[in-house]
């Protein structure tokens, strides 16, 4: 398996992570191999070589094995080109796992030649689909735990959580546009702001609006920070313009959270509007505003929807769910899982063809 290193910032390392977490590692012989991690050029190359020296030497060993590459798009898909050409070259089933939005036609190729093609949402596999006819394409949800403790909506504060890149296309500066409207209604409304992205921007459109004192910025945030974040949050806002299926929505509603989210990609298959959440176009300011404020003022009505949200979070996306998706996909590809009494990882290379 190949993609970014542990607790790296994005979709891949947070998917992987619940891989581990959930024993995907110690039913099945995963050598992990990190192509990419947060950190410096040169340490980004030497991570990479390292990477190409270790996958090379898995090669030599086993001459044939199942290659899962988890990439992104863009430079992020290039990277990871260079081990899907060398896994078809050595004649390896190969899986190609896409994580996010953005990939274009330049990468049919790929999707043509690998033995499966796993994607995130329904939305995702439409679009492989529709640039490589013939790619056996599989849904392979995130896994996402069921939250272990859930506050009461009613005694929370009232907290709108925003966890993404703050930029344009996600939809911050419409989001921080609805705050400063919601704020006549609820004074006390809040706005926690957790990515990476333009925070200069973001804090100077905040100050221009006059809420700078209701907005908050966390940065990046690893696994216990979310955790703690979604807690304390009334609501999740995500009003992108663009998405495939953000493993943060689908985390918000594991901890019981309404959610106010635009109906980009595959958000619209899991929020049931005025069910499990509202879904506002992106870019409709009013609307979302809207929202916000009914959530934050009728905490019943709130409550209701982040239960439908918690129940559809675990129906579709609990570990075990999702994870047997991906392990009867590797018994077809012909891996064998470990011998759980023994646990040797070295004696379980590929079934060999009849």
């Amino acid at each position: 398996m190949i993609g970014a290193a542990p607790e790296t910032r994005g979709s891949v390392a947070a998917v992987v992570d619940a891989y581990r977490a959930h024993g995907l590692f110690k039913r099945w012989p995963v050598q992990y191999i990190a192509t990419s991690g947060d950190g410096t050029l040169a340490q980004q190359a030497v991570l990479l070589a390292r990477a190409a020296r270790d996958f090379a030497s898995l090669l030599a060993q086993h001459r044939r094995m199942v290659v899962h590459v988890h990439a992104t798009a863009g430079a992020g898909f290039w990277r990871e080109a260079v081990f899907m050409g060398a896994a078809l070259a050595a004649g390896c089933p190969l899986v190609v796992h896409l994580h996010g939005n953005g990939f274009d036609a330049s990468i049919r190729g790929f999707l043509a030649r690998a033995a499966v093609v796993c994607v995130p949402c329904e939305a995702s596999r439409t679009w492989v689909r529709s640039v490589a006819r013939k790619a056996d394409v599989v849904l392979a949800p995130p896994p996402v735990a069921e939250a272990v403790a859930v506050p009461e909506l009613a005694a929370k504060p009232n907290l709108v959580l925003f966890l993404g890149r703050l930029e344009a296309r996600k939809g911050i500066y419409d989001l921080l546009d609805a705050v400063a409207e919601v704020r006549a209604a609820v004074p006390d409304v809040r706005l926690v702001c957790a990515g990476d992205g333009d925070r200069i921007g973001v804090a100077r459109y905040a100050e221009r609006l006059g809420i700078a004192d209701a907005v908050k910025f966390t940065g990046w945030v690893g696994p216990s920070g979310k955790r703690a974040l979604l807690e304390h949050a009334a609501a999740f806002a995500l009003p992108s313009y663009d998405e495939a299926l953000p493993v943060s929505l689908v985390e918000a509603m594991s901890a019981g959270i309404p959610v106010v989210a635009s109906p980009t990609g595959g958000i619209a298959e899991v929020v049931a509007d005025g069910a499990s959440g509202f879904l506002v176009a992106p870019g409709d300011r009013s609307g979302l505003e809207r929202a916000l404020r009914r959530l934050l003022i009728d905490r019943e009505l709130g409550a209701r929807m982040g239960k439908a949200a918690r129940e559809t979070a675990k129906a579709r996306f609990a570990p075990e769910r999702a994870l047997a998706v991906l392990e009867n996909l590797y018994a077809a590809l012909g891996a064998i899982a470990l011998d759980e009494r023994s646990g040797e990882r070295e004696q379980f290379p590929l079934k060999k063809a009849a």
